[in-house]
């Protein structure tokens, strides 16, 4: 029996009507890139894989809610990043209920001042999501609602119930820190091949 190919507009009404072999189609096509989104939250891929499937879980409840956009041809590109939020909500709330304490070490901004700190010219995306494993908890998370998905310090201060200015203090940090590891991983891979020459 062949099957027919559905289009994404066909697998998204069928997913409306419950019906599971669109649902499956909708899980195979986006079970890649909301694991990509997860895996920037938590280093465990056991975690990430449940985080995947509570996702879908809310993607498969809320369809309903979803509010098409008025060009059909931005219908997917939309899609995309209202699943994406449901998965770092998802993994957020992971976060939460593990206890990860939000807090910024007891300084004050004045004692640890923000400062501007542009990574992008330096690092690569590929690299930053690479090394974005080595920040703790609450920098990663921080860096990922800022930079990766676009959220703003007054946003972010609201999802993680802390103060605004420890959301900054945070991002600035990551970005320290990401700059000190993307230095490091060039210094050691300017040796190795030094070594070998």
């Amino acid at each position: 029996m062949i099957k027919k190919i559905l289009s994404f507009e066909e697998i998204l009404k069928g997913c409306i009507k419950n019906d599971n072999s669109c649902k499956e189609m909708m899980y195979k096509s986006f079970y890649g890139y909301l694991m990509g989104i997860i895996l920037r939250y938590t280093k465990n891929i056991s975690d990430s894989e449940e985080l995947v499937n509570d996702s879908f879980i809310k993607i498969f409840k809320n369809v309903n809610n979803f509010k098409a956009p008025k060009r059909p041809e931005e219908l997917q590109k939309t899609f995309k990043g209202w699943i994406a939020q449901i998965a770092s909500r998802t993994a957020i709330d992971k976060l939460r209920s593990n206890k990860v304490q939000f807090y910024v070490d007891d300084l004050g901004e004045d004692e640890h001042p923000v400062t501007q700190v542009s990574i992008a010219s330096d690092l690569h995306v590929n690299d930053i999501l690479n090394l974005l494993n080595h920040l703790p908890d609450t920098q990663r998370l921080v860096f990922n609602l800022y930079e990766i998905e676009g959220f703003a310090h007054d946003e972010i201060s609201k999802l993680l119930t802390i103060p605004e200015n420890s959301s900054r203090v945070y991002l600035t940090r990551a970005k320290n820190k990401l700059r000190t590891l993307y230095q490091n991983t060039l210094v050691n891979s300017y040796k190795k091949k030094w070594i070998k020459s």
